[in-house]
């Protein structure tokens, strides 16, 4: 994956590094976690938070393998 440097405010440098180590991740993964929040957010407005959440949360579940088919009847 390519990387760029990029000039961000310090309030949000500053938050994103709270909340990456509370989340155990790196303030660029965290800034990168919310972009992508906001991208899915932007691309889906009718879509609650929450909603996106789980649905970033099933994602990962699957792409680890960590989904059991489901059987109807």
């Amino acid at each position: 994956m390519a990387t760029a440097s990029i000039r961000i405010d310090q309030t949000l440098f500053e938050k994103a590094s709270i909340t990456a180590k509370a989340a155990s991740r790196s303030i660029p993964k965290q800034i990168e976690h919310w972009a992508k929040i906001g991208e899915i957010m932007e691309d889906n407005p009718d879509l609650s938070y929450e909603f996106v959440k789980q649905a970033m949360m099933a994602k990962a579940e699957k792409d680890a393998g960590k989904l059991e088919p489901y059987e109807f009847g």
